[in-house]
């Protein structure tokens, strides 16, 4: 997530390079990056929002989700660079651009820090037997152990974090072959009982879930033959991704009818359904687990990144201490803690409605990803399969905005301030 400057280089389509990673280890980073705790609240939220219709904003999401795959492949595989979509914004678009990107992911994408960390509250709670008004307590202790881990370097190793995105892939599978036969064809009527603007709503919600397309660009120099390799990591895990949020969604809205969309276990409420004694204890597990190491990684991405944004001008310089690789940015991680507390307060005053800090994240990602293409658009090869997908990515991401409706306030609001305050920056 850094948006350092550095150089593009364009490599032959089928170079080999130093790297170590092959197909299968590039399928399981990609699928680390896209799966994750999505899986366990969006199913419900999305039903909440758009009933039935909840199962077409997964299609949408899935083929729109296809030139956005295809152009991050295509940029990783043709111009390899650590920085990432800003670092791609900075070198197209200018410093402005670059430094609103980095805003929307510390600022805006933040909001889902709090999310994360109620998701693994309400499932350990719901298994144990937690009164449900100690939930935001043991939430703030899903903040807190990692907050500690980070600020003495401990970190969660790559493997490990493969393993845990494995074990919820499994636990999915298993939940949903256990409730499928509770499906139920008259529970998917009526099938838009909120209109298409819930669907938007849903559709918006679903860009959490495949988030993460640009994981290729930091790590395509660890790859053998990423030209090779990337493009086809990509296309494996588009398929296996959207087949399992199909899968979880058709079984949520057939088996759970009207109560899909009244809890944030969905899970939890899935594995009931299907009657097996230790499935509910085995789906809390691994969601507290993997909360827990989503939070891990998350406060050591977003520190660093804040490094990043001051070792630039585009924060107090204070904050770039410990930006240099194998350093602890301690300084950036205590301003990422008091972000993901400002939102962790607000959730606390909308009495728990992730919904909200749900579209805030997403309408940030969808901000960042419209700006991201544009620049794809500008850097790929006029006449390539990327830059056709580039320019139908950045139709489609931009086409996307208004369906966040107030959510949007907070890119637009970021946005503003990094223009206003780019005198500054350059001085």
């Amino acid at each position: 997530m850094s948006i350092r400057e550095s150089p593009l280089v364009e490599p032959p389509a089928d170079h080999t390079t130093s790297g170590r990673l092959g197909l299968g280890s590039g399928i399981a980073l990609y699928l680390a990056s896209v799966l994750g705790t999505g899986l366990l609240v969006l199913p419900g939220l999305a039903a909440r929002a758009a009933g039935p219709a909840s199962v077409l904003a997964v299609a949408t999401v899935m083929l729109l989700a296809v030139p956005l795959a295809g152009t991050f492949a295509a940029l990783a595989a043709k111009h390899p660079d650590p920085g990432g979509v800003a670092a791609y914004v900075r070198r197209a678009l200018g410093p402005t651009a670059a430094r609103a990107t980095g805003y929307w992911f510390l600022f805006g994408v933040a909001a889902g820090g709090s999310v994360v960390a109620m998701l693994g509250a309400r499932y350990i709670a719901t298994i144990v037997g937690i009164d449900a008004h100690a939930v935001p307590l043991l939430a703030l202790a899903f903040l807190a152990a990692p907050f500690v881990a980070n600020l003495f370097g401990v970190r969660v190793a790559g493997w490990l974090q493969l393993v845990l995105t494995a074990l919820l892939l499994a636990v999915v599978v298993t939940v949903v072959a256990v409730a499928a036969p509770a499906v139920q064809p008259v529970r998917f009527e009526p099938f838009l009982p909120h209109g298409w603007g819930g669907v938007g709503t849903a559709i918006v919600m679903f860009v959490w879930a495949f988030a993460g397309w640009e994981v290729g660009t930091h790590i395509s120099g660890e790859f053998r033959r990423p030209g090779r390799t990337i493009p086809i990591a990509t296309a494996v895990t588009l398929v296996l991704s959207g087949a399992s949020y199909l899968a979880l969604q058709i079984v949520t809205v057939g088996a759970l009818g009207e109560r899909a969309g009244e809890g944030d276990v969905v899970l939890l409420d899935l594995a009931a359904i299907g009657g097996l004694p230790a499935a509910p204890a085995l789906v809390g597990a691994a969601a507290g687990v993997v909360a827990l190491g989503v939070m891990n990684v998350y406060l050591a991405a977003f520190a660093k990144l804040g490094a990043s944004l001051a070792s630039t001008g585009d924060l107090p310089r204070w904050l770039a201490k410990g930006v240099e690789n194998g350093r602890v940015p301690r300084r950036a991680l205590m301003l990422t803690g008091v972000v993901i507390l400002g939102y962790f307060a607000l959730v606390m005053l909308t009495r728990g409605d992730l919904q909200p800090f749900i579209l805030v994240h997403t309408a940030s990602m969808v901000a960042i990803y419209a700006l991201g293409m544009i620049a794809a658009v500008r850097l790929l090869p006029r006449g390539t399969a990327g830059h056709r997908l580039a320019v139908v990515a950045a139709v489609l991401t931009a086409a996307m905005l208004p369906l966040a409706g107030a959510a949007l306030i907070v890119p637009a609001v970021l946005a503003a301030v990094a223009v206003l305050i780019a005198p500054l920056c350059r001085s």
